[in-house]
């Protein structure tokens, strides 16, 4: 099992980190008392779950003493774990609560740097234990997520970008999660042609018929070199999830037949492919 606690001081991005993980497939908690730690661990373990993540801080108030206890009592149990520690200087942390408006956790009297300096030397000894630690203080989102990649995926997964291609029928609806939407409607229709009607843009006399027209080949070309330029962009910006949806009037023929070529265009780029058929059955 891959346990991670994410820790450090407020401010400093445990949530942006969160999020990231929560993103890869890792079951997550955020803001879990440190003294039910070894007690979520005996669940996890009791689970079918491989990847943890969870949060715990200052934010746990009187029950953050707990937390070496409890480091102590998962290490009982043979389960291995990482700390990741994420930190920044006072005067970063100090402008983000400024932008935030929020409050820090320990800030009782209104003075924010006294509360840094007291959560600081509060997380010093876990500082110490930690794993990975990681200075936000000039990171962009896009560099922070840069620098979880190469601490912590695998090899073969290291800056790889999640590619979700969708064909549908604008009849049934846009697809609400897409950041790409390609309308087809204006390519030579096969649903007009008697022997073609019945099937799909997965059956090679569909495709034969969209491709064979010059207007599609002519749009492919544009298409498809739009695709080429903006997904190394997307992937240099740190994203980690692309969804381009290509729409056809009832999502059976044409849109099938692009996201099918689509997905042949872009398997060999080093982009992780899914690729969904909405409206085929419809």
């Amino acid at each position: 099992m891959d346990f991670l606690l994410i820790t450090g001081m407020s401010g400093a991005g445990k949530s942006l980190a969160l999020n990231y993980f929560e993103d890869r497939g890792y079951f997550c908690v955020d803001n879990l008392p440190p003294a039910l730690i070894s007690k979520f661990a005996e669940l996890c373990l009791q689970s079918d779950l491989d990847k943890i993540a969870l949060v715990s801080d200052i934010r746990g108030r009187e029950f953050f003493n707990e937390l070496f206890k409890e480091l102590s009592n998962i290490e009982k149990m043979n389960l291995n774990y990482n700390i990741l520690f994420l930190e920044a200087s006072d005067d970063v942390l100090i402008r983000r609560y400024k932008e935030t408006r929020r409050r820090h956790p320990l800030d009782e009297e209104g003075r924010i740097l006294d509360a840094i300096e007291r959560e600081r030397k509060l997380l010093e000894e876990l500082r110490g234990r930690a794993t990975k630690i990681i200075d936000t203080g000039e990171l962009k989102i896009s560099e922070l997520q840069e620098e979880l990649n190469q601490l912590f995926l695998a090899e073969e997964d290291k800056n790889l970008l999640h590619v979700s291609l969708i064909s549908f029928g604008f009849k049934y609806g846009t697809p609400r999660d897409a950041d790409l939407v390609m309308d087809v409607r204006f390519l030579p229709n096969p649903y007009y042609v008697d022997f073609l009607r019945e099937k799909t843009g997965n059956d090679q006399e569909v495709q034969d018929y969209v491709l064979k027209w010059p207007l599609t080949d002519k749009f492919y070309d544009k298409f498809f070199g739009l695709i080429d330029f903006l997904l190394p962009e997307y992937k240099k910006e740190g994203k980690s999830h692309l969804s381009i949806a290509i729409g056809c009037t009832g999502g059976k023929h044409r849109s099938v037949t692009t996201v099918n070529k689509l997905s042949e265009f872009i398997t060999d780029k080093n982009f992780n492919i899914n690729i969904e058929h909405r409206d085929i059955e419809k």
